[in-house]
């Protein structure tokens, strides 16, 4: 089965920027793919989604217009551009892929693999 393996995670202040990276042992491009986040003490959110075959992608509204999520399907990659961040942006962040579909998914019980996760801490 696959594995994903995130990276790009660090401390940052308000307002910067991070690019996260999300690796796949085995070829991506069947799969579409998503980010999530979990703060501390918190719940597993819903951040961004790529679809496979059909490109499309579907953000939460509280990082709508300031991350973005791509694919690099040759790198076996997914990629989350984080601007202006914020301290609410500080949460372990978590790359998934689920293992059918060609559109985007967004929830958690959708995705079928799920990498360790990496974090991001926002300084005020």
């Amino acid at each position: 089965q696959v594995q994903l393996v995130e990276s790009g995670g660090g401390l940052v202040q308000a307002g910067g920027s991070l690019r996260l990276s999300c690796t796949a042992s085995d070829r991506i491009g069947t799969y579409p793919m998503g980010w999530f986040r979990q703060a501390p003490a918190g719940e597993r959110k819903f951040v961004a989604s790529i679809g496979s075959s059909d490109p499309s992608t579907h953000y939460a509204d509280s990082v709508s217009g300031r991350f973005t999520i791509d694919r690099v399907n040759a790198n076996n990659t997914v990629y989350l551009q984080m601007n202006n961040l914020s301290f609410e942006d500080t949460a372990v962040y978590y790359c998934a892929a689920r293992l059918s579909g060609s559109s985007y998914y967004w929830q958690l019980y959708e995705f079928d693999v799920w990498g360790q996760g990496t974090q991001v801490t926002v300084s005020s």
